[in-house]
């Protein structure tokens, strides 16, 4: 019912009265309804704030993953160094051991043709004694032959 129509069988001061309460009834309810959307719009902050926290936070996550990726990829990446690295050392010390055993044959060659050359040094003069002996043994057998 409009407000500037007078109501039948009522005075005009409560014409007035009921207008203006009817009035701030109505303003009552449309503050209402504002503070309501105000809390709306208020909650979609809070889920846009919620939401962008959410993001944040997974993309910390992925941020931390990628970088666990990388220290474990770095960490790899050492590991193989440092097997190249014992690989090459393995392989050092193998070439050192081949060097020694090289050297050990070698050794041993030369002992045996120390060996042999002693040998030789012992059979000569083993012959030396034996054509010594010979040399006196027909000496004597002259001598003898000689002797009246």
């Amino acid at each position: 019912m409009p407000f500037d129509q007078p109501l039948e069988g009522l005075g005009l001061l409560e014409h007035t009265v009921l207008r203006k309460r009817k009035m701030v009834q109505a303003k009552e309810r449309e503050r209402e309804r504002e503070r309501e959307r105000e809390r709306e719009r208020e909650r979609e902050r809070e889920r846009e704030r919620g939401e962008r926290e959410r993001e944040r936070e997974r993309e910390r996550e992925r941020e931390r993953v990628r970088v666990r990726e990388r220290e474990r990829g770095r960490e790899r990446e050492r590991e193989r160094e440092r097997e190249r690295e014992r690989g090459g050392e393995r392989e050092r010390e193998r070439e050192r051991e081949r060097k020694r055993e090289r050297e050990r044959e070698r050794e041993r060659e030369r002992e045996r043709e120390r060996e042999r050359e002693r040998e030789r040094e012992r059979e000569e003069r083993e012959r030396d004694r034996n054509v010594g002996k010979q040399e006196r043994e027909k000496a004597t057998s002259k001598v003898h032959a000689l002797w009246p």
